[in-house]
């Protein structure tokens, strides 16, 4: 195949939708996200008076453990030891599993996007232009205005970025017409306004 040929195969293979081949037994959805927090009391607190989330309970804390049980169950330092874990669920989504730890080689800084092992969250609103000014009147760092996707399989949705008091990265999404890909293809995206 010639350079072009090549170039213009990769980005067809990559714009080309994948069918699930993986067949885990009774694999449902997501059913938790956890997050690691400085604070859980502060996290919490966000997510419940300014999110809208609901707090469910409390458990921990874990460790600190004589042998190396922490590293070989959660690839953590053998020294780590879980303060407290929280239990909150978001509106119709899967919960959030809030963790706060403390550990020797702790890093305090959240990773960016660019990380590997970058997250974000996020949110579905039904209005992202009231949302936005929502959070901006609740003190919350919005970066930059909504966006809209276009060009994608999620033309239709609005999107825009902003970050937790602790630093972590958030998004609020929006696409209340549906997004291109569902359109054209025929297939539900999962959204937690819908049952699908």
């Amino acid at each position: 195949m010639k350079p072009k040929a090549l170039i213009l195969a990769a980005a067809l293979a990559m714009s080309t939708p994948f069918a699930a081949t993986a067949e885990m037994p009774g694999m449902r959805g997501t059913q938790h996200i956890g997050i690691t927090v400085p604070n859980v009391d502060e996290a919490v607190e966000f997510l419940v008076d300014v999110m809208g989330c609901e707090s469910f309970f409390s458990f921990g804390p874990f460790g600190p453990f004589d042998d190396d049980w922490m590293t070989k169950n959660l690839n953590v330092n053998p020294r780590a030891v879980i303060n407290v874990i929280t239990m909150v669920k978001c509106g119709n989504g899967p919960a959030l599993e809030v963790f706060q730890y403390s550990s020797p080689d702790q890093d305090p800084s959240p990773p960016k996007n660019s990380d590997i092992g970058g997250y974000h969250i996020a949110f579905y609103v039904d209005d992202i232009h009231a949302a936005t000014q929502y959070l901006k009147d609740n003190g919350v760092r919005v970066l930059e205005e909504p966006h809209p996707l276009t060009g994608t399989g999620l033309e239709g949705m609005e999107w825009v970025y902003f970050l937790s008091p602790w630093g972590m990265q958030m998004e609020i999404v929006s696409a209340p017409n549906g997004i291109l890909d569902e359109e054209q293809n025929n297939r539900a995206f999962w959204s937690p306004k819908s049952d699908s």
